[in-house]
């Protein structure tokens, strides 16, 4: 009897097993979490400078190889990971070969720890130091998938390759809109380089580090790894237009674009009556410019009258500078046929950013649009007066406490004195 039930609950669990299947299938879901994964490509420099012995006693290449070990094995589950070398194979002379030294160690995809390490363990410092063409193959890499792409750019010298400059690469990379993120660590670097590095950093987003010991090294690779598994909100790439009626339409949402010097980009959005618009832009300067610079979002109607701006200026002491406005569509009465359509707003965004002298002016330079329609405030809002939110409420509240305790601190110590005169 016992043996009977049991029969038949195995047969029940695998009914249910099959029945899953066929619901969910297992390829779908493997599919789904393939696409949204996060991928990081590591791009290392194998070029002959890399056998210089002034990392902690050991060649620069070592060092490299000994981080590459620690971070395979601690490189998190999930993440899509792929390693590219630059200058590894042509130890000769000509330099056109050499530029085109650039190859796919180990692909972007699931990682096999001892296959990878495997791989790593065959490089030796030999050639040229192409970065530009090795951060162009290494973008298309990555390509393909929803989840955040990161290229992480290890080397000991500047790029050997000109008039391909790695920077104007990067900045190429970023106007594509595909959210690509570029790192950068130099290997003891000296001026030059560290500048070259910084701005193909910057080009994209990304962030630049020295590096002059292994331990440091292993440190950075692992926290820019895990950075890429970290969720992230990837801003959608979009391209403003001249006028307001070509503009395209746009809901909440971050997006990205690129305004060219001397150039207005514009955008459209919906804003229901009852509801509020809120907009904000960022524009950062990924190249070198004139000190001085402003910044103006404007929400006009599409006749063109203005109904709010923000407006912002810099003086060369930060490459990013950011504005944004607020606009609340009042509520309406409904129409005879039915409730109005929704009004449309123009946001219109100029940059004054100049070029320094010889600085090339395309691509534009990279603008992050924040979109945001709400439903309008209440009575329960947030938003008090004086633009403080609840703080104001706490900072009244401390001003209050703290005028009290003045008082008391007061009376005590007066107090205080008349009993001491009196003994």
């Amino acid at each position: 009897m016992i043996r009977t039930q049991r029969l038949a609950a195995g047969a029940c669990a695998l009914l249910a097993a099959l029945t899953a299947g066929i619901a969910f299938p297992a390829g779908a879901v493997a599919d789904e979490t393939t696409a949204t994964a996060p991928k990081v490509n590591l791009v290392l420099d194998v070029s002959g400078s890399m056998r210089a012995r002034d990392i902690d006693g050991q060649s620069r290449m070592a060092a490299a190889k000994q981080a590459f070990n620690e971070v395979l094995d601690a490189t998190p589950e999930g993440v899509q990971l792929g390693i590219r070398t630059l200058g590894a194979n042509y130890p000769g002379d000509d330099r056109k070969t050499g530029c085109k030294d650039t190859a796919q160690l180990y692909p972007v995809g699931p990682l096999d720890r001892t296959e990878a390490k495997t791989a790593v363990a065959t490089l030796t410092p030999t050639g040229w130091t192409p970065i530009g063409p090795a951060l162009l193959k290494a973008a298309d890499d990555l390509d393909g998938g929803e989840g955040s792409k990161r290229i992480v750019l290890i080397s000991d010298g500047e790029d050997t390759c000109a008039p391909l400059d790695p920077c104007e690469v990067a900045r190429e990379i970023a106007a594509k809109g595909i959210g690509l993120t570029i790192d950068t660590l130099g290997l003891v670097p000296n001026t030059r380089m560290r500048q070259q590095l910084s701005c193909i950093a910057e080009a994209t987003g990304g962030t630049y580090t020295s590096v002059e010991h292994t331990d440091e090294l292993t440190d950075k690779v692992n926290q820019l790894v895990d950075r890429a598994a970290d969720p992230v909100v990837v801003p959608e790439a979009v391209a403003g237009a001249g006028t307001c009626a070509k503009a395209p339409k746009l809901s909440s949402g971050l997006y990205t674009d690129r305004e060219e010097f001397g150039q207005q980009r514009w955008y459209r959005v919906n804003v229901p009556d009852g509801w509020e618009l809120r907009a904000s832009v960022s524009v950062a300067a990924d190249r070198a410019v004139s000190p001085a610079y402003g910044l103006l979002l404007r929400a006009v109607t599409e006749q063109g009258r203005e109904i709010v701006r923000g407006e912002a200026a810099g003086n060369g002491r930060t490459d990013v500078i950011s504005t944004g406005l607020r606009y609340p569509k009042a509520e309406l009465e409904e129409a005879g046929d039915g409730a109005l359509p929704p009004e449309t707003v123009c946001l219109q965004v100029t940059h004054s950013f100049s070029p320094a002298g010889g600085v090339k002016t395309t691509p534009g330079l990279p603008l992050e649009l924040t979109v945001d329609v709400v439903h309008g405030p209440d009575e329960s809002s947030d938003v008090a007066s004086f633009g403080l939110g609840r703080g104001w409420w706490l900072l009244g509240a401390l001003i209050l406490t703290g005028f009290l305790a003045g008082l008391v601190w007061g009376w005590l110590s007066r107090w205080r004195v008349a009993v001491w005169r009196t003994n």
